[in-house]
This record gives structure tokens, C-alpha cells and sequence, in this order.
């Protein structure tokens, strides 16, 4: 589906999403290390909602999610609460890296459902950039994770399977967002999905609660990664998914690697090969081909 707002309107939305997205995986990696998977991606939507809420009723949106709640609340477990607990367990056992590398298959799961359930049939272009940028996030995720323990005792592949499985509920997600709530405002679904993602996760995370005090690093994690990773970059995602589509919205997670590498530069001193470098721009390519940014030749005239 080609958009019909223009890529100026909604490109700088785009790219700060990409950024917000791509910290979140170095945020949730230092919250489950002292909080656990569930409380993690518990402590995530709550802190999310609490955020979210006063925006709400300060706009006078309480109406649109009582009317839409039911449908919103699913949304709220099937994008935020079970892809959270999955990442949050992932990233117990692999890298903040290889995590946001797997992540950027989001678009091809999202494209394989809105062709499935939407009827968006991708075009050539847009095949094409999906593509691309697979094979730039499989350059460099080749070798990394493993089913056979590594020196600490840990089996990666586990780990793996449960970042695909978040990416399919992304993919799942975008999809119902567009058939069931189009039109409905995009603070109201953020709010909403992350209320009911509490609601869902509420139970596992008191009953799997820390026995040891987490330390002030864990909560400013969390604090940081619920208010900006979620309450604020869901109502992007959301506006996102209005403008661009389902599908086409969902290729924003091929910047989120870019971006987690570049953190890990300035905040961690990390170091960046050329290889790496070479991946990330076919990454990019393939994100500005099938979002329509890039054309690689004109239509005949």
C-alpha cells in the first residue's frame, strides 16, 4: 500500500522511532537482569500507562477507549505484554545486539499478515527492500546464536526463538490495528494497549516479584523504557501505522540495529567494524526501498 502523505510528513517520525526503539533493548537487558523477565515487561506497561493516562484525559479521549476498550486491551497484550516478557527473557541470555538485529524481521512478519489478512499484496519494490534488508540483518546475525551451551551454560537458541516469537506478534498486531481500529486516535490505542498489557501481566509480576531489592540502575532501566521506549514511542508507532500502513510501518525496526550499535560507540565504548558498517547500509537500503524512499529505476514512460 503507497501512502498518500507526503515522506516529509511522517519521515521524522519515522527515524526518532527508530532511535527511541533501538535504546529500549539496552534498558530492558539492565532491568531483567535484577527484576526477571515477567516483572520487567510488567513494570514496562505500568509505567507506560501511568505516563500515558493523565495525556489522555487531559485531551478528553476517555470517551473513544471506553467505546473501543475491548479490542484495545487484546492489542495491549498481543503488541506490548507478551512481545515484553519474550525479549525481556531473551535478553537474559544474548545481546542487546543480536536481539535488535532479530527484531528487524518485524517486517517481514508484518508483511507476510497484512498479505494474508489486509490483502495489501506487496509490490516488486517493496519485495525487493524487505529482502534487502533481511539479508543485511542475517549478514551479520550469521553465527551468533547457538542451541549447544555456551561457557556460562546458556542455549542462545531459545533465546532466539522467543525474539521471533515477539517479532510475529508485532507482525500480528500492526494488522489488527489497521482492521479493527483505523480512525481510533493514537494516543487512545498507545494508552489503552499498555492499561491492558498492565492489567494481563499484573499477576506474574507480583507473584514472580525480586526477592532482592532491585538497585536504582534496574528502576531508572525501567523508568526510561517505560516512559520513552513505550508511552511515547507507541503513540508514534501508532500515527505511523495510519500514514504508511501496516506493513510499510513495521520496516522501521531495520534502523532499530543501526542505531543499538551506535549506542553501544558512544555509551559503552563498543567497538564497529567495517563489516558491520557494510551491513547497516544494506540495511538501510532496503528500509528506504520498501518504504518508497529510494527507487532503484524509474517507470517506463
Amino acid at each position: 500500500m503507497t501512502s498518500s502523505h507526503p515522506p516529509k510528513v511522517w519521515l521524522t517520525e519515522f527515524i526518532l522511532l527508530g532511535a527511541i526503539w533501538g535504546a529500549s533493548f539496552l534498558f530492558t537487558r539492565l532491568g531483567a537482569a535484577e527484576f526477571g523477565a515477567l516483572p520487567t515487561a510488567g513494570l514496562r506497561v505500568g509505567i507506560a500507562a501511568t505516563f500515558l493516562l493523565p495525556l489522555l484525559l487531559l485531551r478528553g479521549q476517555w470517551q473513544a477507549l471506553s467505546t473501543h476498550w475491548k479490542k484495545i486491551f487484546f492489542l495491549g497484550m498481543l503488541n506490548s505484554g507478551i512481545p515484553f516478557a519474550l525479549y525481556a527473557y531473551a535478553l537474559l541470555s544474548i545481546s542487546t545486539g543480536l536481539s535488535s538485529l532479530l527484531n528487524a524481521t518485524v517486517p517481514l512478519f508484518g508483511a507476510l499478515v497484512a498479505w494474508l489478512w489486509l490483502k495489501d499484496r506487496p509490490h516488486g519494490m517493496k519485495i525487493l527492500g524487505l529482502l534487502i534488508g533481511f539479508v543485511g540483518v542475517a549478514m551479520l546475525a550469521w553465527g551468533k546464536a547457538s542451541f549447544k551451551p555456551d561457557a556460562s551454560g546458556l542455549v542462545t537458541g531459545w533465546a532466539v526463538l522467543a525474539c521471533l516469537g515477539a517479532c510475529l506478534c508485532y507482525g500480528l498486531s500492526a494488522s489488527f490495528t489497521k482492521r479493527h481500529l483505523g480512525g481510533v486516535p493514537s494516543l487512545v490505542i498507545a494508552t489503552g494497549s499498555q492499561l491492558g498489557a498492565t492489567l494481563g501481566l499484573a499477576l506474574p509480576t507480583l507473584w514472580l516479584w525480586p526477592s532482592q531489592p532491585p538497585s536504582s540502575t534496574a528502576w531508572l532501566a525501567l523508568l526510561a523504557v517505560g516512559v520513552l521506549c513505550t508511552g511515547v514511542a507507541y503513540v508514534l508507532f501508532f500515527r505511523l501505522v495510519d500514514k504508511v500502513g501496516a506493513a510499510g510501518s513495521l520496516t522501521v525496526t531495520f534502523l532499530i540495529p543501526v542505531f543499538a550499535v551506535l549506542y553501544g560507540v558512544v555509551f559503552l565504548g563498543e567497538s564497529v567494524t567495517a563489516w558491520m558498517l557494510i551491513c547497516g547500509t544494506v540495511i538501510l537500503l532496503g528500509t528506504a526501498l520498501s518504504m518508497g524512499l529510494l527507487k532503484l529505476f524509474s517507470p517506463a514512460q
